[in-house]
């Protein structure tokens, strides 16, 4: 059952576009003000930046896609091959399905070409509230040599899912506890929906060493759930939630607000690097994307290092453009300014 969802929304997200079609991620309300005389060289603007203990050689994250597929397996080589060979980071897709299925681990499992990267594994929350507790959280971990949890929070989504699991009462303090007991950082994140101030402040309070807002503006999975959905009633349902969500921009901005001291990963709807430069200009530590590297996962990793390439070029252009050499101060600029 978990890899024909798997599959599914594979094939929808590559074959349907499934995004946002009004609301979007609200970083076009944003402009950088040009520096005609940046005073500085190109070759001067310094990318990397440390996040959850590493070393990035540029502030971003290919966010967590798919798994538990021989397709997904590919796609997750040639990701991680080129995260490797770029030096950023990497998430994988929920490891629910190697759990329950050791056979599925080799899909996820990506250390082979990628030794140094900053990996994050996955599991949906919720799960902590029906057949799991830390001791599947450390077991996804160990799976696949990983850095780092990430703990995703989807309730739109799994109403949306035949046989969703909807239980999400009491599961901060589930959180809490596998904050306490794994011995690596805890990333909570949301799938597409973004996460609230109060949700920060929360998250803050047990013990979460990342947010990832993962806002509205990108890829729309009530869209995606739609497309899946056997009878036209919940069909209808998902649509009713086409344009749901907090823009990334204005999570990034929450979440500053609830968690003022919290690591802050901005996401959902990113597509370029002026995108990446001005989510951490309001205050993220590093930019997510998903949706660009899909298509490219599915060709070859050099398909994936040139979008990425292209990705840093854009993000060094822009820094350059407003006359800053590195990643702290562009999180500090103020430089860039809401359009009236």
């Amino acid at each position: 059952m978990h890899q024909q969802r798997k599959l599914d929304h594979l094939r929808i997200c590559l074959d349907k576009d499934p995004q946002f079609t009004k609301l979007t991620a609200g970083l076009e309300r944003y402009h950088f003000v040009h520096q005609a005389l940046p005073e500085i060289a190109l070759a001067e603007v310094q990318l990397s930046c440390r996040l959850l203990g590493k070393v990035l050689r540029a502030p971003l994250i290919i966010s967590s896609m798919t798994g538990g597929t021989q397709e997904a397996e590919a796609i997750n080589l040639n990701l991680a091959e080129a995260a490797q060979q770029l030096g950023v980071a990497m998430g994988v897709g929920s490891l629910r399905a190697a759990l329950e299925d050791p056979s599925l681990a080799h899909t996820y499992q990506v250390r082979r070409v990628a030794p140094d990267i900053l990996l994050l594994a996955n599991l949906g929350a919720v799960q902590l509230n029906y057949e799991y507790d830390p001791e599947e959280c450390y077991r996804a971990v160990e799976m696949i040599d990983a850095d780092g949890l990430i703990l995703h929070l989807n309730p739109l989504q799994e109403c949306l899912q035949r046989d969703g699991n909807t239980d999400f009462s009491s599961l901060l303090g589930r959180i809490e506890e596998v904050c306490d007991r794994l011995q690596v950082p805890v990333v909570v994140k949301e799938v597409g929906w973004g996460i609230s101030d109060r949700v920060a402040e929360m998250l803050a309070g047990a013990g979460v060493a990342a947010i990832d807002v993962a806002g509205a503006g990108g890829t729309s999975w009530s869209e995606v759930e739609g497309h899946r959905a056997s009878e036209e009633k919940w069909g209808r349902v998902a649509q009713a939630f086409a344009e749901w969500g907090i823009p990334t921009a204005e999570s990034i901005r929450m979440v500053r607000q609830g968690a003022p001291g919290m690591t802050i990963i901005g996401s959902g709807g990113i597509r370029s690097g002026v995108d990446v430069a001005k989510v951490i200009a309001l205050g993220a530590d590093a930019a997510g994307m998903a949706a660009p590297f899909l298509e490219p996962a599915t060709v070859s990793s050099s398909a994936v290092r040139a979008k990425l390439e292209e990705l840093v070029a854009e993000l060094r252009i822009a820094m350059f453009c407003v006359g800053i050499t590195d990643v702290e101060q562009l999180r500090d600029t103020p430089l860039l300014r809401e359009t009236e």
